[in-house]
């Protein structure tokens, strides 16, 4: 096992905390306001406080965390403009990423995004908030990248990232109990070679919630 001053002193220490953290963040295992410690990350990751605080430095700049003038670090508290800014983005991101994709959008990829919606109803069905939204991004992650659009890619995932509490808390709001409508509207349009049914459908499947939430 290695030494915690070894482990320190890897180059990918603080980006192995980074990946963790980021994870937990997108996918809504963090509540909004939610407070972290350099010292608890330390702890948790067997690092010291350099990578602890390299970590949390890029995901303050990322938007992911929030850095009170007190110092204090913690999941963002998103206002209803904030809200309503971040759904905008996505509709224009993602609708533009989708549109990308429907070309290259072959029965090979359908069949995995049906597989995905599956196993997005199972986490649906298990009450699984964290397991509902990492599957549910998986879907339309494995959909974006047929766009071929890397940089919109990344920019995409941000916006995801900036959200993640936020999406968490809108799950316990909604009480969903059935899969997202709008992800058999997707896969139907890419069956269908139908663009503006594509558009349509990721359109609504990524504001309709969050807006909901805003209002």
């Amino acid at each position: 096992m290695l030494s915690q001053k070894t482990s320190d002193a890897a180059p990918s220490a603080h980006d192995r905390v980074y990946r963790a953290l980021r994870s937990r963040i997108m996918h809504g295992q963090m509540s909004p306001g939610e407070a972290l410690t350099l010292r608890g990350i330390g702890k948790e990751f067997g690092v010291s406080m350099t990578p602890a605080r390299e970590s949390v430095r890029r995901l303050v700049a990322e938007g992911a965390l929030t850095l009170s003038a007190s110092g204090r670090v913690s999941a963002p508290e998103l206002s209803n403009e904030r809200i309503e800014e971040l759904a905008a983005l996505r509709a224009l991101l993602e609708v533009e990423l989708a549109s990308r994709a429907l070309p290259r959008a072959h029965m090979a990829l359908i069949d995995r995004l049906q597989t995905i919606n599956m196993n997005v109803a199972e986490m649906v069905s298990k009450r699984d908030a964290v397991g509902y939204i990492r599957t549910n991004l998986e879907f339309h992650r494995t959909l974006y990248l047929r766009a071929q659009a890397p940089a919109m890619l990344a920019i995409a995932e941000t916006v995801w990232l900036q959200l993640g509490p936020t999406m968490r808390a809108l799950y316990g709001r909604l009480g969903r109990t059935e899969p997202p409508h709008n992800h058999k509207l997707i896969i139907a349009a890419l069956k269908a070679g139908d663009e503006p049914g594509l558009r349509l459908a990721v359109r609504s499947d990524v504001t309709h919630g969050l807006r909901l939430l805003a209002g």
